[in-house]
């Protein structure tokens, strides 16, 4: 009895370790499970969130639909849909051709029968195409960092996974994971085999939203609607008047939903009271209730060749130079445009000076999102932003009959969450597409750059030289490398790697290239010396002065990166190998750090040109269009800008950085003959003046060669390095920054004074071996000129390391060579000067 109960007590005990076991087991798997749950499940896209509402879908707006003519105009002379090809639709015809299918939604009235079809999009048969083809194509195969950003709610080309041999117009395609990538396309040829049509362009499709777009102003939104449902009274503009007094009508503007951002891309709250602009481009297409349904707005004041302001002073535009960024609370909401010329001689003569069919170079960045719904930062401190390069051409608007920018983005654009995509955009695409346009959300800045010598060709007998076709044929190249991530299916941004370094890379190999084209044909040179006076040699004088500026800015310590090097020589055909490689090091990022960050990018870029005597046009919004309280503009801004002296707009940190890496180059010969005469200069004046006096003495300090050496050293520290960095780099503007010459010798004055009383200052301090050497008025002379003389070579090298050279060439000879060791008393010296 007694062994029957103790082996029931024995079994319970065992089931309640069981119990106890199973229960520890199953808690460690569920919180095991909680912890990697949250990590195994994907985020989803912002695309993916704004993709679910009907209006967003292609399949909202019906293939077939007309308009009024006199009231809307089609955004381009084709739009249509691209349609990615399954891959055994590719591999049934020619696999080193480039097509896709493109569902044509609207076309020129010769070709309206292909309406609502669906036809074969390829390249013409020429030669520069073939090429250009072959230089982006890759095989596709993700890697697990693509796959890990994938989970992260990025968007990359899913479907082009493992596929061989990907072309530009088929990454185009499949660059979101739906086919609604809506295009223009200008100068496309039809054309038939077998009875089947097909398009042919000879131009990168540029990306646009809707099919149709109208000048309207925006009267009131209806009353008596869900809130799902915003329709709103127009009115139209009237050609015949000039004003909006034309047609009413009632059009829908959705209202996107909020997305992982905690904000709707944009909103129809307090649209209609926008006093930012007087008319709105609206762009769509009727849904199937035969509504007009709005995808992107534009505000059409933005676009007129009518200046807010004109600056036309060099001390004004170089302190607007240094300013336009800067953003009041009260900036919310509007936009502004301000014209920099130096030339006219009033103020009615600059706009003047741009003509139908002139274009210019665009710098364009936006800033960051602020208030309650801030976004974070990916820099401390920073608001990187983000830049592009773009192409305003001026238009004649079929509305208003008047002249207007006509703007496109060549966007070389990591891949997102919202789907946008590396390639050419139209402004109502990029900015004002109300799914993804960044109009709505961040202050965004262009500068139209408008310069001859880059934006007209040069011909020469039956030779063609284009300094834009060159450049933006490099940036469509690097779209297309962008798309596929070079074959790994993702593009990320790195310090080294960015839209603004990869951008930039583009401008160098353009500049190179066309560099490389000239001094390869004896023609070109030959009519350049034959016509030194004709205005094309002058004006490609200016454009060799440009592109040797834009050397120097591209490539600040004087060092060719590697992979833009490897870009151009397989590009240009030096090169056996066809792959390219990105350099995502911190070395690559420095060698350029320039272009690092978009803001100082555009910054330097804009002054380069300036001084370059280009005109500039600024256009400026600052979240434009329906009023969202929850956020505000923030100006982009250089590295640690957002830390700033207290009570001032200024950046110190981010301003002493600049000037020690802007000085940190290597040294030309030019600049190092420059230091000679400089040093020429110094002795000439100094050893007669300090023997008269007696203060110099030719007395050899007595010591070995390691003492000489460990001496020299020590000098080379302190005060050469220690001194220029502090009293020169840190003190005085670089020559690169924007500044009047006045300013400018203020600062250097200043500098002058605060190195002369710094060395008894620091005789009675730090260095009291100094004393009373440090106090004779004939030592302070020297060091006088010495700094002098620092000072005016750093004006003309702009070089920390010449000047060290120089201050630690002056020292060093006189300490061991004219009695200066004698005179501070060095047994057992620790030299401060």
């Amino acid at each position: 009895m007694h062994l029957s109960k103790l082996s029931i007590n024995r079994r319970l005990i065992n089931t309640r370790k069981f119990r106890l076991r199973l229960f520890a087991i199953a808690l460690i798997i569920c919180t095991t499970l909680g912890f990697l749950l949250p990590l195994l499940a994907s985020q989803p896209s912002n695309y993916s969130i704004h993709s679910q509402q009907s209006f967003n879908q292609p399949q909202y707006y019906p293939l077939t639909q007309t308009v009024n003519p006199k009231l809307y105009q089609p955004v381009g002379s084709w739009v249509g849909r691209l349609i990615l090809p399954k891959t055994q639709e590719i591999k049934g015809t020619n696999l080193n051709s480039d097509w896709v299918w493109f569902e044509v939604q609207y076309a020129p009235p010769s070709a309206k029968n292909l309406i609502g079809k669906t036809v074969r999009l390829q390249w013409k048969n020429q030669p520069e195409l073939k090429s250009y083809v072959k230089a982006v194509t890759r095989d596709v195969n993700f890697t697990p960092a693509t796959f890990k950003s994938q989970k992260q709610g990025i968007l990359h080309p899913q479907r082009l996974n493992n596929r061989f041999q990907v072309k530009p117009l088929q990454s185009l395609a499949a660059a979101r994971t739906q086919d609604d990538v809506i295009v223009t396309l200008d100068n496309a040829e039809v054309a038939e085999t077998n009875n089947l049509s097909y398009l042919q362009i000879d131009r990168e499709p540029v990306l646009a939203t809707g099919r149709f777009y109208a000048l309207v102003d925006i009267i009131k939104q209806n009353n008596n609607q869900d809130n799902n449902q915003k329709f709103f009274k127009v009115r139209h503009f009237n050609s015949e008047s000039n004003k909006f007094d034309g047609d009413e009508e009632t059009i829908y503007i959705p209202q996107q939903v909020v997305d992982t951002r905690g904000i709707a891309p944009s909103t129809t709250n307090k649209l209609a009271e926008s006093t930012a602009t007087k008319g709105w481009y609206i762009y769509g297409a009727k849904n199937k209730e035969g509504i007009f349904t709005v995808q992107a707005l534009a505000p059409h004041s933005l676009f007129e060749l009518e200046p807010d302001a004109i600056i036309t002073e060099t001390k004004t535009a170089q302190n607007y130079l240094k300013k336009y960024w800067q953003i009041n609370p009260s900036d919310k909401g509007t936009l502004t445009k301000t014209l920099i010329d130096s030339t006219p001689a009033k103020s009615e003569y600059p706009v003047s000076q741009w003509q139908e069919g002139d274009k210019a170079i665009i710098l364009n960045v936006f800033g960051g999102i602020g208030g309650e719904k801030a976004e974070p930062l990916g820099v401390p401190k920073t608001i990187t932003g983000h830049f592009a390069f773009g192409v305003a051409e001026i238009i004649r608007s079929p509305f208003t009959k008047k002249l207007e920018f006509d703007i496109k983005y060549h966007q070389v654009y990591a891949h997102n969450t919202d789907g946008i995509i590396s390639a050419t955009h139209s402004w109502a695409n990029y900015m004002g597409n109300l799914q993804r346009g960044w109009l709505f959300t961040r202050p965004v800045v262009d500068i139209l750059v408008k310069f001859a010598p880059v934006t007209q060709d040069y011909k020469f007998d039956n030779i063609t030289i284009s300094p834009l076709t060159e450049f933006e044929h490099q940036l469509k190249i690097m779209m297309a490398r962008y798309r596929v991530g070079d074959g790994t299916g993702s593009a990320t941004v790195t310090p080294a790697t960015s839209c603004i370094q990869d951008s930039s890379q583009a401008l160098y190999a353009a500049i190179k290239i066309i560099k490389q084209k000239i001094k390869l044909n004896p023609k070109i040179q030959t009519g350049l010396q034959t016509h030194p006076n004709h205005p094309q040699t002058l004006r490609f004088q200016q454009l060799a002065s440009l592109s040797s500026a834009l050397e120097k800015q591209l490539l600040p310590l004087g060092i060719i990166r590697s992979d833009w090097e490897s870009s151009i020589n397989s590009l240009a055909g030096i090169s056996d190998t066809k792959e390219t490689f990105r350099d995502s090091s911190i070395w690559a990022a420095l060698t350029s750090w320039r272009t690092m960050m978009p803001r100082q990018a555009q910054d330097e870029l804009a002054t380069l040109f300036w001084k370059q005597k280009a005109k500039l046009w600024f256009l400026q919004t600052y979240q434009v269009g329906g009023w969202n309280r929850e956020i505000a503009p923030l100006a982009a801004t250089p590295i640690l800008g957002q830390i700033k002296l207290p009570f001032t707009n200024v950046p110190i940190l981010s301003i002493l950085l600049n000037r020690i890496l802007a000085s940190a180059f290597i040294p030309t010969l030019h600049d190092w003959l420059i230091a000679a005469l400089a040093i020429a200069i110094y002795t000439t004046i100094a050893l007669p003046f300090g023997f008269s006096t007696g203060f110099l003495q030719f007395q050899i300090w007595a010591a070995t060669p390691s003492d000489y050496l460990m001496f020299a050293l020590r000098c080379l520290i302190t005060p050469a390095i220690t001194e220029e960095l502090i009293f020169r780099v840190l003190f005085i503007p670089h020559p690169t920054e924007v500044i009047n010459w006045q300013d400018w010798s203020l600062w250097a004055a200043l500098s002058l004074f605060i190195f002369i009383i710094y060395h008894p200052l620091n005789a009675k301090t730090l260095y009291k071996n100094g004393y009373p050497t440090f106090f004779q008025p004939i030592f302070l002379t020297l060091a006088a000129l010495l700094g002098i003389t620092c000072t005016i070579t750093y004006a003309l090298t702009g070089s920390l390391w010449i000047i060290i050279c120089i201050h630690w060439l002056v020292v060093v000879l006189w300490l061991t060579y004219f009695g200066g060791m004698e005179k501070l008393e060095a047994n057992n010296l620790q030299v401060k000067n």
